[in-house]
């Protein structure tokens, strides 16, 4: 790991860091962090996973002071394309802030009525667990390639429909059976 301050993410005093505007930054193999691994198909030290924190107290006027955290992270993912099943490789940009309230109880208190994202106030905060939630909360639902060079055998093309085989008409095939029980 490298880190360009004395915080460390592993082990974050949020209220601390935010009244000092603390800010670090830093990178990390991809291969250290452990769920991150498992979800992507190849060599995860290729690319590293880079990360910023930026730590901010607001004060509202007539209200209490809030924590915030501001997280930045870049990544790759490389996942299995669903057209094709070939390997291809997905840049991730991450762009997040979140409030920081004092309990459980306040979070879920307040959940419903913010437009950010809320979570407990820590002496000791894991934001690099954090990084690693968002990284695969990005990762894309189906994963495909813009355009698939050799697409998967048997695989259907999205775009255009199944054909579909000529069936008989249900009524007609009743008729047929009807015209032979008077002979």
């Amino acid at each position: 790991m490298r880190a360009e301050s004395n915080w460390k993410p592993e082990r974050l005093d949020i209220e601390a860091f935010a009244k000092q505007g603390g800010a670090v930054q830093g990178e990390w193999p991809a291969g250290s962090l452990a769920r991150w691994v498992e979800s992507n198909l190849t060599d995860p030290d290729l690319v590293p996973v880079r990360w910023q924190l930026q730590g901010e107290r607001r004060e509202p006027l007539g209200g209490k002071p809030e924590i915030w955290l501001h997280l930045q992270a870049q990544a790759q993912a490389h996942l299995s394309c669903q057209r094709c099943l070939q390997p291809a490789a997905f840049p991730l940009e991450i762009e997040r802030s979140f409030r920081f309230v004092q309990d459980e109880a306040t979070a879920l208190a307040e959940d419903a009525d913010a437009e950010e994202d809320l979570l407990v106030l820590s002496r000791s905060f894991d934001a690099r667990e954090l990084i690693e939630d968002e990284l695969l909360l990005a990762l894309p639902l189906v994963p495909m390639h813009e355009d698939c060079e050799h697409p998967a055998q048997g695989s259907v093309d999205v775009e255009a429909p199944p054909e579909e085989a000529e069936r008989p008409n249900p009524f007609a095939v009743l008729a047929s059976l009807r015209k032979g029980e008077g002979d």
